[in-house]
């Protein structure tokens, strides 16, 4: 193709510099726990070949320690490439082949761009392809990233039930289409909400084994051409060793080399988390409207002024901002769906915008829960007059006289005490359809909110 000239400071190499011309479409770059992952796949690669005698120890070692440089944080201006680049992710897998070799070339006493030393290709991608390096990348950054989350999520339920045991004896009245509804517990509410998170876990804790397969030392298609019988075991050996993790050796090399499918059910498990967290914050939201003319059910801790104009206003910020990340997962979501389906014959093309949305949306979703549970669901208070008030006033409470004195009457009670703006219990008791000690029982939170029904009174029709 010619030649380039590539700037004389600068560790990567001409298909670097090339892809850097090729590729101008946005400001996205890898994000740097792939960075990492590919590092420490190229580690892993060095080891296992120094281990079957295809690569030098003083090459081998040299590869190795570049690449904990770069998987520790160093030579990150080095990897400025856009994401959005041939399909497999050949320009930043050849990106991160050329970093490590010209540094393990200097490690050996050479100089920048000395292939004789340290090549990119012979060496430091021996026994490899773009198309089964790059999508192992991806679930290896991905795998820490899942299991982090998952712990978010675990710390978040747990405050959502310690809020359920806090709150469980305050009535307050339910909602359907946005109009009264029989009463809750405010304890039943968080109690929903934590049932739903469990579910989520219960999601993410099930992708983490296929998360854990790699493709790695597949090569082209996924056979493993060019490739020791051993290797791939090796790499995965030298793989989990050096990180702590626990990869496996993918059952099969051809889908893991054409399906991005597992990066598209574990977004579609962070797209519900997403939903569900989106429905508390929105739910919070609206039960902290007010203060005067709103809900004012619940008070959400105060962390910034809400307005540059209207003094003492204070907004639901922190849900707000989860609310945004969890609309930019969902929007990821959709992205790596049609990305998944976008594969054909035996590479799918598109996984360099799939490994972004996918690392992107599991570490905005993490930080969002882990922003709405310590600075938000953490300090929440209840209203508990205001939340009573309203389970007495609503005329949906006449539901609990049905069984006890009969649908017609429960009706005419409703329509007295909408008529004299006056609560179902003083109808009740100006009427002496019940004692005192009967609608006391009766309006406990316990029986209100329970399956059970009262027995309906001798003589009542």
């Amino acid at each position: 193709m010619g030649e380039l000239a590539v700037p004389a400071d600068a560790y990567f190499g001409v298909q670097s510099t090339r892809s850097l011309h090729n590729f101008q479409i946005s400001p996205l770059r890898l994000p740097p726990e792939q960075i990492t992952a590919l590092a420490n796949i190229k580690l892993a690669c060095a080891k296992a070949n120094m281990e079957l005698g295809f690569l030098s120890a003083r090459k081998g070692n040299a590869i190795v320690k570049a690449a904990r440089e770069v998987a520790g944080g160093a030579l990150r201006g080095e990897f400025p490439l856009d994401i959005f680049q041939a399909g497999s992710g050949t320009s930043s897998n050849m990106n991160v082949n050329e970093v490590l070799a010209n540094r393990a070339a200097e490690l050996l006493g050479g100089r920048r761009g000395d292939r004789g030393r340290v090549h990119p290709n012979d060496d430091v991608n021996m026994g490899q392809s773009t198309n089964n390096v790059f999508p192992s990348s991806i679930r290896a950054a991905s795998l820490p990233l899942l299991l982090a989350l998952i712990e978010r999520a675990k710390a978040f339920r747990k405050t959502l039930l310690l809020n359920a045991k806090k709150f469980d004896r305050i009535l307050k009245s339910g909602r359907t289409h946005l109009q009264d509804a029989v009463p809750v517990r405010m304890g039943q509410v968080f109690s929903a909400w934590a049932y739903a998170m469990e579910k989520d876990i219960e999601r993410l804790q099930s992708k983490v084994r296929y998360i854990a397969e790699l493709g790695v030392g597949g090569n082209a298609v996924g056979t493993g051409i060019n490739t020791h019988p051993a290797f791939r075991r090796l790499i995965i050996k030298h793989l989990n060793a050096e990180t702590g993790q626990r990869f496996t050796v993918t059952r099969n090399g051809i889908e893991a080399t054409h399906s991005t499918n597992d990066m598209a059910d574990l977004s579609a498990a962070l797209n519900t988390l997403a939903v569900d967290t989106a429905r508390i914050c929105n739910d919070l939201r609206l039960m902290a409207s007010g203060p005067q003319t709103g809900l004012n059910e619940v008070v959400l801790p105060a962390v910034e002024p809400g307005s540059s104009i209207m003094p003492g206003k204070i907004n639901p910020s922190i849900c707000e901002a989860v609310n945004m990340a969890c609309l930019k997962v969902m929007g990821n979501h959709q992205t790596i769906t049609l990305a998944a389906a976008s594969a054909q014959l035996e590479l799918n093309v598109t996984m360099p915008v799939t490994g972004y949305c996918v690392i992107e949306s599991l570490k905005i979703l993490a930080a969002g829960i882990a922003h709405l549970d310590t600075k938000c669901v953490a300090g929440i208070k209840v209203n508990r007059e205001v939340c009573e008030r309203y389970a007495l006033i609503s005329p949906s409470l006449a539901t609990f006289l049905n069984p006890v004195i009969g649908y017609d009457r429960a009706a005419a009670v409703v329509k007295r005490a909408l008529a004299g703006n006056k609560t179902v219990p003083q109808v009740v008791m100006e009427e002496k359809l019940l004692t005192k000690a009967e609608l006391d029982k009766l309006l406990d939170p316990k029986r209100l909110t329970s399956p059970n029904l009262p027995s309906r009174r001798k003589g009542a029709r």
